[in-house]
């Protein structure tokens, strides 16, 4: 009886020691540039809706960085804005052979001429993330304009593996891109700092209707319509940087992934010199930085760790950056059930954190953005819209999973550096997880991942000097904890179960 008392004594000795996590301040790794999440397709409507509070309250829970009295965030404070730059399947109507909510409209129209009222509703959401201090905006293309593809649809039914725009279309597809990005600029006060000209383009569906608009493209295609748009932004004088190329699975900018070499092995296609026919890294606006999707490689989750290794060492061996610019939830994430259905807790919430967690740590990421910001029944969107069939009114309901974002986007602003963070325990992807940031005004920021279902004690510290205090702020299925303060802390504290907490130096 005394030996296993002894035991138990001995047990609850290790669970009530905190685990020690100390920030390196002599290990700085990449640089944060930004969070964000796109306006695809809801905002084209809720930017019409007549009721302007809904609108505000939106725009005040995805890009505010102000506090209410009680110094709780108002919003998550994005720091990018994607802009779906549409293509013309919405002026199709039922032709477009693409679902209504998903089509766009497109500036150009069919005479050749150019139309500043389309896209009405998604550039108010522009001017609005503009108007709450978002300062980077992107715009990604899923299709090029309809007048330009070779089967006069923005989707690719009917078609195979290769690009879907007509051959002697490249030079007006890249104008198009330039004269969009100017007119936005003159009509709305809008800089694009970022476009993609595609979008997954090694998607092995090959982006057949009627889900949405999109294309597949080869890598020779792609390195085509790059040039040719580096060309034109020089020729035009925008200094509007062109990405690539959002692939659609981390394993295809790799190796290859359910097709065939014309569209994997997008890392060293793109930035070696050897790869003469596609080379981009001479092009005019296009950075050394390759950008893709998170989607189908976060299980099972030991391989969700060891792909974005593999994926940091090659990024760095050609003197690469690397962003993160899209995820939702899949049929295969199965640990919270798939993508169908909206989940308002803490479920998909630290799913989602864990993912950001691997994709900024080891990956070593410097942009991290979500889909779609507001979404229906489907775990897409970081805000659950309820509408009218035709979408032309409705209203908006938060989720955990907006907030978890916040505690990285509200907290971890542009400019600041990640740090090496040591612990006393070994990873662990289902127990406590944590990053550390500097900003720019030198203020330490840490966010603590509590994936488990216990209480875990928990002590946080620099390598060199001290914090005095760290301010809490906290998002949990706990009423009201959304970003909340909690109080401060020296650093040693108790983090709740199923939580995260962002520490920031006082």
């Amino acid at each position: 009886m005394k030996k296993i008392l002894i035991s138990v004594l001995l047990s609850l000795s290790v669970v009530c020691q905190a685990a020690d996590y100390t920030i390196d301040v002599r290990q700085p790794r990449q640089t944060i540039r930004h969070f964000g999440a796109s306006d695809a397709w809801s905002m084209q409507f809720i930017g019409l809706w007549e009721n302007e509070a809904e609108q505000e309250k939106i725009a005040d829970w995805l890009f505010s960085t102000r506090c209410d009295e009680q110094g709780k965030p108002l919003g998550i404070g994005l720091s990018v804005w994607r802009f779906n730059l549409g293509a013309g399947s919405a002026e199709q109507g039922r032709n477009a052979q693409i679902n209504f909510s998903t089509r766009t409209e497109c500036f150009l129209t069919e005479n050749g001429t150019y139309d500043w009222t389309k896209q009405a509703g998604q550039r108010k959401f522009l001017r609005m993330a503009k108007e709450r201090g978002v300062p980077h905006f992107l715009a990604f293309l899923n299709s090029a304009p309809v007048y330009f593809t070779q089967n006069g649809l923005a989707t690719n039914t009917g078609r195979g593996g290769t690009i879907n725009l007509k051959e002697d279309c490249y030079d007006d597809f890249a104008r198009f891109m330039a004269t969009a990005v100017k007119g936005i600029e003159e009509h709305d006060g809008i800089h694009f700092d970022y476009i993609c000209p595609v979008n997954e383009p090694d998607g092995h569906w090959n982006w057949l209707g009627p889900k949405q608009e999109g294309s597949p493209a080869t890598n020779r295609e792609i390195a085509r319509l790059v040039r040719e748009t580096g060309k034109e932004f020089k020729r035009q004088g925008l200094t509007t940087q062109i990405i690539v190329d959002e692939s659609s699975d981390l394993r295809c900018l790799l190796d290859t992934h359910q097709t065939n070499w014309e569209r994997g092995y997008q890392i060293r296609t793109f930035f070696s010199k050897d790869s003469t026919a596609t080379y981009l890294g001479e092009v005019p606006n296009v950075p050394r930085l390759m950008v893709g999707h998170s989607y189908w490689t976060n299980t099972p989750v030991p391989y969700m760790r060891e792909i974005r290794e593999q994926l940091r060492d090659t990024i760095a061996k050609y003197g690469l950056k690397f962003w993160q610019t899209e995820l939702c939830i899949m049929s295969n994430d199965e640990e919270i059930g798939g993508g169908g259905g909206y989940d308002f807790s803490m479920k998909t919430a630290l799913y989602v954190a864990r993912v950001i967690h691997h994709d900024l740590v080891f990956a070593d990421a410097e942009s991290w953005s979500w889909w779609r910001a507001v979404g229906g029944d489907y775990k897409d969107g970081l805000i659950r819209v309820y509408s009218d069939r035709r979408m032309s009114s409705g209203y908006a309901v938060d989720s955990r999973l907006m907030w978890a974002l916040g505690n990285y986007s509200r907290f971890v602003r542009p400019g600041a550096i990640r740090h090496e963070v040591s612990s006393s325990e070994k990873f662990n992807p289902y127990g406590v997880m944590c990053s550390a940031y500097r900003n720019t005004d030198g203020r330490w920021v840490a966010v603590v991942i509590n994936y488990s279902q216990t209480v875990q004690d928990f002590s946080l510290r620099l390598s060199e000097g001290n914090v005095s205090q760290w301010q809490m702020y906290r998002t949990s299925d706990v009423s009201g904890e959304t970003l909340k303060p909690v109080g401060q802390t020296q650093g040693q504290v108790t983090l709740p179960p199923r939580s995260i907490t962002t520490f920031v130096a006082d």
